[in-house]
């Protein structure tokens, strides 16, 4: 069995949710040159994707995302323990099973938030993955499912799956609703209920408890660090990621960057770009769709969206379309 490296739990302070479609290893470089500190995850992979798949289209990730996590999405223990294996050689800081994704699709696969409903089943998936790896190895997932809103469900969730080896739950503090909402109103529909992660934490004050769910100001993080180990950010993180650039300071006592400005981050992007297009023949539009949210709230932020978004422009160089993204920022000044 290997050892376990301890990890503190200022390791799990602020991170970037795990998001489909969205935080691939290009939106991870993005977001690594706003906050060097905050941990990073990567898209659920499924394990037949890896069993049977690209593994490394799937793991491939930039040394400079560090710290960084992978999310499975799976049921059984075999396959997650060879999967977080692959996850471990591959280097990543984290192993994360998924347990709160609440669509259909995933549910066909008889993973993602219905596993809640089995928790012994996840603690033999999470022992199965502890036996063979040293890194940590954390589960995701909400504080209930459908219309069960009582802690004692997901009190007892927590209980049985710390006992097989998981010291941290990143808990998003709305119920799953298997049927009847879309994954996008199961986001907003079901109530938020931060009390009882502040419950769990209580409750389990030797588990690192992170919370996640409609967290959206400096405000609402920092009342949350006052009773837990952690907070998950997802989509404001993604549509405002210049929030990203002042966390180091904010929640890590860094010192500021001086040098770390909107033009400064687009043009390593832009750097990013042709290394990319160079190395894998990446076109540059699948990069900048996770920069579009940079100058939110600036004047002229709509043209400048407009610009790294038009697809007309796909054979021009990167480089090219800044400067033509500037050129119609400055119009509108």
């Amino acid at each position: 069995m290997p050892s376990l490296t301890p990890v503190p739990a200022s390791h799990w302070k602020l991170s970037v949710a795990p998001m489909m479609d969205w935080t691939d290893r290009h939106c991870r470089y993005f977001h690594r040159l706003l906050s060097k500190n905050v941990l990073l995850y990567t898209e659920m992979v499924t394990t037949g994707a890896l069993l049977h798949g690209d593994v490394a289209r799937h793991l491939r990730f930039n040394a400079q995302e560090h710290p960084v996590a992978l999310q499975l999405g799976g049921s059984e223990p075999a396959d997650l323990a060879r999967c977080a294996k692959l996850g471990e050689l591959w280097e990543y800081d984290e192993i994360n099973l998924n347990c709160g994704c609440p669509s259909e699709r995933v549910q066909r696969g008889a993973f993602g938030a219905c596993l809640m409903a089995e928790p012994q089943l996840v603690a033999d998936c999470v022992k199965a993955m502890v036996d063979v790896v040293a890194v940590p190895i954390t589960v995701k997932h909400r504080i209930g499912i459908d219309k069960n809103e009582s802690y004692e469900f997901v009190r007892d969730f927590v209980g049985a799956v710390s006992e097989a080896g998981c010291p941290t739950f990143i808990v998003h503090a709305r119920n799953a609703w298997l049927k009847g909402l879309s994954p996008k109103e199961n986001r907003e529909v079901p109530p938020l209920r931060y009390e009882l992660v502040q419950r769990l934490k209580a409750e389990f004050p030797g588990l690192n408890i992170v919370v996640n769910g409609g967290i959206t100001t400096p405000e609402q993080v920092a009342e949350q660090l006052r009773g837990l180990d952690g907070v998950m950010v997802g989509r404001e993180a993604y549509h405002n990621p210049w929030w990203l650039a002042s966390w180091d300071a904010a929640f890590y006592g860094a010192e500021p960057i001086a040098e770390l400005t909107r033009e400064t981050v687009e043009e390593q992007m832009v750097h990013y770009m042709a290394q990319e297009a160079a190395a894998h023949g990446t076109p540059w539009s699948s990069i900048a769709r996770h920069m579009l949210g940079l100058r939110h709230g600036l004047p002229g932020a709509r043209r400048w969206r407009q610009v790294w978004s038009d697809h007309k422009l796909k054979d021009l160089q990167p480089r090219d379309v800044m400067l033509l993204s500037h050129s119609e920022v400055q119009k509108t000044a």
